[in-house]
């Protein structure tokens, strides 16, 4: 029994393929890892197919997948989940963009308790070498629009990570485009991450495979399990919506105790219209803090920012960011590009709030992370 699969989807990989082989293969020795090498290949047309076959007369932990239909990484992956032999999966890239070196981190984290353990280049750490700005933008949007469903994930697209087996048994994946780890953190089962630093380096030798319809099938995806995530209770990116959610109706009585406390210390207190404005925004701020602290993210254990005065005086700073968003966009678009000013101040609010609910869980609720 091997202590884990590593797959590696490839198509037209011939220039790669041996270099990456022989350096997981390597891995495995140095580290006393008994490891199976899965190459799953979309019957590539060139020379990969034959150099696997050649390698393996003398790799006994070498396998090979041929698939001859319905073409795609994150299909080949799946796959290669259902084809390995091991309970321990590592996704690598055949172009030699991810360093086979942490592998043996990956699976000591698995074994200490995690059940997925991705490969971030966005954690303090990571990085991206060797990147055009094209590619760096749209990694960047990716990123972004993944972790609206993962918000303490920092590289929810990465196509380098280890999981458990258990995580996708029974999962209802509908892999597509390039991002199947996103597709396995929607639908998958887990409840432990981890992750760990790398830098990622552009491949050296073959050709991109990324396309406009990429970006299409990665927009479709988040829109899959965006409506699984909402059907689906067990689903980790339904907590997420949840909290965002709680984090919206804590808002609106912010609203109804900023509108009531105005008027009762304008009309009844005999306060000006600005001081009575400045006391209402700012008990308005108070109660949402305290009621997300109490409610909207009180099951999360412990955070990064332990004490209350501390989480609030975040709040307090994030929300102030928050208004100031708002006021602008209300401004520039009222009154430079001429919108209806009701439909300007809505787009406001509704940037405001992504704002104050993504920085807020990101940095006032953050999860406080095992100690290394």
């Amino acid at each position: 029994m091997y202590d884990l699969t590593v797959i590696i989807p490839t198509f037209r990989e011939e220039a790669n393929i041996r270099t990456i082989i022989s350096e997981v293969d390597t891995v495995f020795r140095n580290s006393g890892l008994n490891g199976e090498i899965l190459v799953v290949d979309d019957n590539s047309p060139d020379n990969t197919i034959a150099i696997v076959t050649e390698l393996k007369q003398t790799l006994p932990n070498l396998n090979l997948l041929v698939r001859t239909s319905d073409h795609g990484l994150s299909q080949s992956v799946a796959d290669g989940f259902a084809y390995a032999s091991a309970d321990v999966f590592v996704v690598i890239d055949a172009d030699l963009s991810h360093p086979p070196a942490l592998i043996p981190k990956m699976y000591a984290e698995i074994r200490a308790g995690a059940d997925i353990v991705i490969g971030s280049r966005y954690m303090e750490g990571g990085g991206i070498r060797k990147w055009p700005l094209k590619r760096r933008i749209i990694s960047l949007g990716a990123t972004f629009l993944g972790r609206l469903l993962f918000p303490e994930v920092t590289d929810p697209v990465s196509g380098f990570f280890a999981l458990r087996k258990s995580v996708v048994a029974g999962a209802k994946l509908k892999p597509r485009g390039y991002k199947i780890l996103l597709e396995v953190l929607g639908k998958g089962s887990w409840e432990n991450d981890k992750e760990i630093p790398f830098e990622f380096s552009d491949r050296e030798v073959g050709s991109s495979k990324l396309k406009i319809q990429t970006i299409i099938e990665y927009a479709q995806q988040v829109a899959d399990i965006s409506v699984y995530s909402l059907l689906t209770r067990e689903s980790a990116a339904r907590k997420e919506w949840e909290k965002a959610v709680r984090f919206g109706i804590v808002g609106l009585t912010g609203i109804v105790v900023n509108q009531g406390l105005l008027m009762y210390l304008k009309e009844f207190a005999g306060f000006s219209i600005p001081a009575a404005s400045i006391v209402a925004i700012e008990v308005s701020i108070l109660s949402n803090f305290l009621l997300n602290d109490l409610w909207t993210f009180r099951g999360d254990g412990k955070h990064a920012l332990s004490g209350r005065w501390q989480r609030l005086i975040s709040f307090q700073g994030v929300s102030i960011g928050g208004a100031v968003i708002n006021f602008v966009i209300l401004n520039v678009l009222a009154l430079l590009l001429g919108i209806d000013y009701r439909i300007a101040n809505l787009l406001g609010i509704l940037v405001g709030f992504a704002w104050n609910f993504l920085v807020n869980r990101n940095v006032t609720w953050r999860k406080a992370r095992p100690a290394k």
